[in-house]
C-alpha cells in the first residue's frame, strides 16, 4: 500500500514539475515582445517573406531585362535615324552641287532670250571681212576661199586640247569626290556594323547566361528523378543482356555448328556420328544461322527504337509538366496580387475605422488618464 502511495506522489510531483516547466516556457514566450509566437505561424510567415523576396527579385530581374532591351532598341533607332539623316543630307548636297555645276541658267536653250548681259555680249552688224555672219549675199566671202585656214586649224586644235584637258580634270575631280564619299560611307557602315555586333554580342551573352542558369536549375531539379530512372534502366539492360547471352550460348551449344551432327553423318544403326562421312554444315544449316542472326539484329533495332520512343515520350511529358508549372506559377502570382490588393484595401478600411474609433474614445469615452499603478497590475501571470 505504501509503495502505491509513493508511486502516486512521484507521478504527481512529476506532473507538477512538468506544468511548472511549461509555465516557465510559456512566460518566456509571452513576455518577450521580440520573439513572441503565440497565435502566429512563424514558419509560414518566414516562408511567405522568403517567397515574396524571391518574387521581388524575379520581377526586378525582369524589369531590368526589359529596361536593357528598351535601351538597346533606343540606341539602334538612334543609329538608324542618324544614318538616314546623313544619307538624306548627302543626297541633298549632291543634288544641289549637280544643279549648281551642271544645270545653271546659261545651259538652258532659251537663255539668250532673257540673258541680262545680252546687250554687252551683242556685236555690231559687221566686224570684219572674216566675220562668219557675212553670208554670200554680203559679198564679203566667196565660195572656195579659205584665207584663214592655218589660223582656224590652230585655234580649233588649241580649243580641242583645252576641252580635253578640262574634261580630264573634271573626270579626275569627280572620281576623287566619289572615292572620298565612298570611303566616308564605308567607314560609317563599318562603325555602325561594329556597334550592332557589340549589341548583339551583349544580348547573346545575357541570353546564354539565362539559358545556363535555367539548365542548371532544371538539371538539379531532375537529378534525383533521373538517377532512379537511370538505375532502373541499367538494371533492365543488364538483365536483358544476360538473358540474350544465355540464349545465344544455349543456341550455339544446341545448334548444328558446335554439335557437328548433320543428317548425312548419322548412323542408321545406333544413331552414332560417322566421322568419315561428316563434311561440315549444309546450306540449310548455314541459312538457318544467318536467319537467326538477322532476327537478332532486327530485335536489337526494335529494342533501340522502343528506347528512343520512350525517351521521346519522357521528354514530351517533361516539357508539358514544365509548361503546366509555368502556367500554375503565373496563375498563383495573379491570385497573390489580387489577395494582396484586397488585403491592402481591407487594412486601409480597418485603419480608418480604428482611427475614427480612437478619436471617438479619446474625445467622448476616456476622461481619466491611467496611472503607472493601473498598468502594474497586468502581465503578472500567463493565465
Amino acid at each position: 500500500m505504501s509503495g502505491l502511495g509513493l508511486q502516486r506522489e512521484l507521478q504527481e510531483a512529476a506532473a507538477v514539475e512538468r506544468r511548472r516547466q511549461q509555465e516557465f516556457l510559456r512566460r518566456s514566450r509571452i513576455f518577450n515582445a521580440r520573439f513572441r509566437t503565440i497565435g502566429v505561424d512563424k514558419d509560414a510567415l518566414d516562408a511567405q517573406v522568403k517567397e515574396r523576396k524571391i518574387q521581388e527579385a524575379a520581377e526586378k530581374a525582369l524589369h531590368e531585362k526589359f529596361a536593357d532591351d528598351m535601351k538597346r532598341n533606343d540606341k539602334l533607332m538612334c543609329l538608324l535615324e542618324e544614318r538616314h539623316r546623313n544619307e538624306t543630307r548627302d543626297m541633298n548636297k549632291a543634288l544641289k552641287e549637280f544643279q549648281k555645276n551642271c544645270q545653271g541658267p546659261e545651259t538652258r536653250r532659251e537663255f539668250d532670250l532673257y540673258d541680262p548681259q545680252a546687250l554687252k555680249k551683242d556685236r555690231p552688224a559687221r566686224v570684219s571681212d572674216d566675220d562668219p555672219r557675212c553670208t554670200i549675199s554680203s559679198m564679203q566671202k566667196f565660195v572656195g576661199e579659205d584665207l584663214n585656214y592655218e589660223q582656224r586649224m590652230k585655234f580649233q586644235k588649241e580649243q580641242l586640247r583645252e576641252w580635253s584637258l578640262q574634261q580630264q580634270k573634271d573626270w579626275k575631280t569627280a572620281l576623287a569626290d566619289q572615292k572620298l564619299a565612298d570611303d566616308l560611307y564605308d567607314k560609317f557602315r563599318i562603325e555602325l556594323d561594329r556597334k550592332i555586333m557589340e549589341q548583339q554580342q551583349k544580348e547573346e551573352e545575357s541570353r546564354r547566361a539565362v539559358c545556363t542558369a535555367t539548365k542548371d536549375f532544371n538539371r538539379i531539379k531532375e537529378l534525383l528523378y533521373w538517377a532512379a530512372e537511370l538505375a532502373y534502366k541499367k538494371e533492365l539492360e543488364k538483365s536483358q543482356t544476360l538473358k540474350e547471352n544465355m540464349d545465344e550460348i544455349t543456341c550455339l551449344l544446341r545448334g548444328d555448328l558446335l554439335s557437328e551432327n548433320p543428317e548425312q553423318a548419322i548412323s542408321p544403326l545406333d544413331n552414332r556420328v560417322l566421322v568419315n562421312r561428316w563434311k561440315g554444315m549444309n546450306q540449310d544449316q548455314l541459312m538457318a544461322i544467318r536467319d537467326a542472326q538477322k532476327e537478332q539484329a532486327l530485335e536489337k533495332l526494335r529494342v533501340k527504337e522502343q528506347e528512343r520512343r520512350r525517351d521521346a515520350e519522357w521528354d514530351r511529358q517533361r516539357l508539358q509538366a514544365a509548361r503546366a508549372q509555368l502556367l500554375l506559377e503565373r496563375d498563383q502570382q495573379r491570385q497573390n496580387r489580387e489577395r494582396r490588393r484586397d488585403l491592402d484595401y481591407m487594412n486601409t478600411e480597418l485603419s480608418q475605422e480604428q482611427k475614427a474609433k480612437n478619436i471617438y474614445l479619446k474625445e467622448e469615452e476616456y476622461s481619466n488618464i491611467p496611472t503607472a499603478q493601473y498598468y502594474a497590475q497586468f502581465n503578472t501571470t500567463t493565465r
